[in-house]
């Protein structure tokens, strides 16, 4: 196991810069590795850099599979993952060589759900296209029937995936006025009714080998040629090219995105289109939220390699008996 020779601190590997009161919590703990840049290491250099670690902090662009959980070598015994999910994490694996992982969970609720109703607002008002035509120089004038977007009152919210953000989005749905319908694992419509009741659908699902593209062609034509959709939970939820298709076509009326299947790749046509508002993963991107996010991750870092117990937010805490 690496340890700073110096102050006797196990090495933890981060992968991407984070807030500064997150960084102080790390270096007074640990002896800290930082990637310096937002954007994400190249495999190689990241499989050299994690090795010898007895933490990791992850983010959701980096793949937690066996062979990186092997380059850290036999003295890794946690990865913290930046994030609420946990899609680029191998859990069995993790498992298998007594490996925890963690989440951040709760923290970001709230700004998430704020960011799902910006863009509802944003498509249905028409605000990102109102900026776009300012900023083009294009003449323009006020009218009565000038740029006419929906208001939120009297119209029907369709969440899919009723879990804390998916709750949270409702709650500040019905304050503007909205019907809400929802369907879950546990429970509420069908799938097929809400697609064609929803003004709105927003998705709220994490990305699981059922959830891949369950937004697809036969989904997207099912909804209501006026409805709009709207994703802030994974993009491989939608099947990207389809909804393109449809949104060229006419066959859903818009959609916001804040993910996208091949992040930070995004769709072309996606990029011409008047009647899409796309954001940059943005969910969390709030202060508040990310300096919520980081300190979990320290609080898990600290439960495992200094106190030695499981933290409250592991995902596999049966693994620590594999250790």
């Amino acid at each position: 196991m690496s340890v700073d020779p110096l102050r006797g601190l196990m090495r933890v590997y981060v992968s991407r810069p984070v807030p500064r009161t997150v960084w102080r919590s790390l270096a007074g703990a640990f002896e800290v590795v930082v990637h310096p840049s937002e954007r994400p290491p190249a495999r190689d250099e990241l499989l050299r850099a994690v090795a010898g670690s007895a933490g990791l902090v992850t983010t959701l662009g980096d793949r937690v599979d066996a062979e990186l959980l092997d380059g850290a070598g036999s003295a890794l015994r946690v990865v913290a993952n930046y994030a609420a999910g946990y899609d680029n994490v191998d859990l069995k694996a993790a498992s298998a060589r007594g490996v925890l992982v963690t989440t951040t969970p709760d923290v970001l609720t709230r700004a998430t759900a704020e960011l799902t109703m910006a863009l509802v607002l944003a498509l249905l008002r028409r605000v990102a296209e109102g900026d776009r035509l300012i900023r083009s120089r294009a003449a323009w004038v006020w009218a009565p029937t000038f740029m006419l977007g929906t208001g939120l009152a009297g119209r029907t919210l369709g969440i899919v995936g009723l879990g804390r953000i998916g709750r949270c989005v409702a709650g500040l749905a019905e304050a503007f006025g909205m019907r809400v319908v929802h369907t879950s694992r546990s429970g509420g419509a069908p799938l097929a009714e809400l697609l064609r009741e929803a003004d709105v659908v927003s998705l709220h699902c994490p990305l699981t080998p059922e959830t891949y593209h369950l937004i697809d062609e036969a989904a997207l034509g099912a909804m209501r040629s006026d409805a709009v959709l709207v994703n802030t939970s994974r993009g491989a939820v939608v099947d990207e090219g389809a909804l393109a298709h449809a949104l060229r076509h006419g066959v859903i009326a818009g959609a916001a995105l804040d993910v996208f299947e091949r992040e930070p790749s995004v769709n072309s046509t996606l990029l011409e289109l008047e009647n899409v508002v796309l954001a940059p993963h943005l969910g969390s991107a709030t202060v508040e939220a990310r300096e919520a996010m980081g300190m979990l991750c320290v609080e898990a870092l600290r439960d495992v390699l200094i106190e030695g117990r499981v933290p409250r937010h592991a995902l596999n805490p049966e693994a620590r008996a594999a250790a």
